[in-house]
């Protein structure tokens, strides 16, 4: 395995891919609420600026890297600099955390696909999600009670997901993002032409185009919008980095970036004009006020909206299972892209095959999983969320920029970039990528750091403890393990 062979078998199946793993649960619960919390329709002046500036700029550098190179992101980084690989597994240790619990998400909305035909959450969504599916408590005894529902739930969506990525590139991902983004797409068109009919709807969308331009002045609501990129986009996750690294040659990657950037910002913008409708409907039908809604995480999708499709009537009983599907595709699609970067990297470095490679990680990733299926899971996954997404995950961003933009010839990514694609990068993004983006990310690393401990308890804080010793050794003693692969220490020329 010195050389890899696969390829997409096509750019279209690449761009489908790549847009599906931006297309996750936060584009669907988590863009609203920053909208609607950060100005409204002012929003999406810095959420624009910041697409553009910064985010398709890092989203550049890892399509470059990734096409340059043609390897994983262990061997990427060694070839740069011997020193520099334990950097690439720890990127590689927090993509894989992140999809341990973002898997038992798309597991509870799972559940709800089926509890949805029949609103078998009944009248109060709340109870019903904290008592009856979490099961959640706040002792410690917590973590050896297992959720039976949870626990099946979050097996049945790593079967699936064993049984897509497992599979030769393009007939398992390739194949699969083209027969489920499209559907989620459709989907989402339904909901939201739906949703504009409810009465009420004016309520909820005009929320979006009424500007509160004093917003503009509050740097907190420009980190928010760099943030909304960061987490949408999936930068600093090298799924760009791995999947453009499959590209066939002549790919016009700046023309793919832009598209797949604009293709998720738009279905995040088109998306919340159905949220805000359907909520706006909510206010018209309850009374209750529109910020009491909008809230942040699973509290949006799992009690918020059930108590929505409780009031439609039997119309709820059609949306609701349309609105659960639809977050059960965009996690599935996402967890695939999020899977592919470590089962790259094992199975280059090792030179493992495949399909024994996705497996063994399927199987240690459903092991940390089932700690998310007890009682004290849903506590247990708030403080892997807050501190792989508001520390970890920025940290790497930040590290990247700086191996990219001053350690590695960054010229060499120019030419890369420009050899096939109409639109051309220059001065600009190398300063963006040297200069400006490094700061703004300092900056929210900062801001979500301080957040991150001020705001948690003791037993979150020791968890983060934990996962802050098991990101320092992993990546010593995956560098440490010898590579299998006798190429793998092939240090030539990325000409």
């Amino acid at each position: 395995m010195s050389e890899k062979k696969v390829e997409w078998e096509s750019t279209f199946a690449f761009m489908m891919a790549m847009i599906g793993s931006a297309v996750g649960l936060g584009n669907i619960w988590r863009f609203p609420n920053v909208l609607y919390s950060n100005g409204g329709g002012s929003f999406m002046i810095p959420y624009i600026i910041s697409l553009f500036l910064l985010g398709i700029s890092f989203v550049l550098v890892e399509y470059a890297v990734g096409f340059r190179f043609k390897k994983s992101v262990g061997r990427i980084l060694f070839s740069i600099s011997k020193k520099l690989e334990p950097i690439a597994w720890f990127i590689v240790l927090i993509v894989f955390l992140i999809t341990t619990y973002y898997i038992c998400v798309v597991g509870w909305d799972l559940i709800y696909v089926v509890l949805s035909f029949t609103k078998a959450w009944g009248a109060n969504p709340n109870t019903f999600f904290t008592n009856n599916i979490l099961q959640s408590t706040s002792s410690l005894n917590g973590i050896f009670q297992i959720v039976p529902i949870v626990l099946a739930s979050v097996a049945a969506i790593w079967l699936m997901v064993w049984l897509i990525v497992k599979r030769d590139l393009n007939e398992g991902i390739g194949k699969v993002s083209k027969i489920l983004l499209p559907v989620l797409c459709l989907i989402v068109v339904i909901i939201v032409i739906f949703s504009l009919t409810l009465p009420g709807a004016s309520i909820g969308y005009t929320q979006i185009f009424t500007p509160d331009w004093s917003a503009l002045t509050d740097l907190n609501v420009w980190l928010a919008a760099f943030g909304q990129i960061v987490f949408s986009l999936s930068l600093g996750m090298a799924i760009a980095m791995t999947y453009a690294s499959y590209l066939p040659e002549k790919s016009k990657l700046v023309d793919s970036a832009i598209t797949v950037a604009f293709s998720n910002s738009s279905f995040e913008v088109f998306n919340s004009i159905g949220i805000f409708s359907i909520l706006g409907f909510m206010v018209m039908s309850t009374g209750i006020p529109f910020n009491e809604l909008v809230t942040e995480g699973s509290g949006l999708a799992f009690v918020v909206f059930p108590q929505v499709f409780n009031t439609m009537g039997t119309m709820g009983s059609i949306i609701g299972p349309l609105f659960f599907i639809c977050i059960l595709f965009a996690g599935i699609t996402s967890t695939i892209a999020l899977l592919e970067v470590a089962t790259y990297a094992i199975s280059e470095k090792f030179d493992i095959e495949r399909k024994k490679t996705v497996t063994m990680i399927c199987v240690v990733g459903f092991l940390i999983s089932m700690i998310f299926a007890t009682g004290l899971g849903s506590t247990i996954l708030s403080a892997f969320d807050a501190f792989l997404n508001n520390f970890a995950l920025l940290l790497g961003i930040f590290i990247e920029c700086i191996i990219f933009g001053w350690i590695y010839d960054f010229d060499k990514l120019i030419e890369t970039l420009n050899e096939n694609s109409r639109i051309k990068v220059g001065k600009t993004w190398k300063a963006v990528i040297k200069f400006i983006l490094p700061i703004c990310i300092a900056v929210l690393w900062i801001q979500g750091a301080y957040t991150t401990i001020t705001s948690s308890d003791s037993l979150s804080l020791v968890i983060m403890g934990i996962l802050s010793v098991a990101l320092i050794i992993l990546p010593i003693v995956f560098t440490k393990l010898p590579a299998k692969n006798k190429d793998y220490y092939n240090v030539e020329s990325d000409e």
